[in-house]
């Protein structure tokens, strides 16, 4: 495995505006990119502190996510990799199922996802 560290945790807020407050005016994080999706109709603000990345989804009226759909709370847990070809390859020969590696429509890097034993979603990002 070449795992090197968590690349970024992401949060569905139920306010986006007030959990923009929260995060960026009284914790601190500095806005890398702020983007409203409109296929998606929220918005995506990415976030970063001391080179920790934290990604905030603003979803009206997302539901209490006990599983899927997506809702209030953890999104996924995001890996740093330097080969994305490679891990994908160990995680499979681990009999673990992962999804075809993709572009990032805003950052340009390669990505893909699995799923831990509880079904939450985990991210390779290279």
């Amino acid at each position: 495995m070449n795992l090197k560290k968590i690349h970024h945790a992401a949060i569905i807020v139920s306010d986006y505006r007030k959990s923009r407050e929260f995060y960026v005016d009284k914790l601190g994080f500095e806005v890398i990119r702020e983007n409203y999706r409109a296929d998606w109709g929220d918005y995506k603000l990415d976030l970063q502190m001391d080179g920790c990345e934290l990604e905030l989804f603003g979803i009206a009226g997302a539901p209490k996510r006990l599983s899927y759909p997506e809702a209030c709370g953890l999104r996924h847990l995001a890996f740093a990799v330097e080969d994305i070809e490679e891990t994908v390859r160990e995680l499979n020969d681990m009999g673990i199922e992962t999804e075809p590696v993709r572009v990032d429509e805003f950052t340009g890097k390669r990505m893909t996802f699995f799923k831990d034993p509880d079904g939450l979603p985990l991210e390779l990002h290279e």
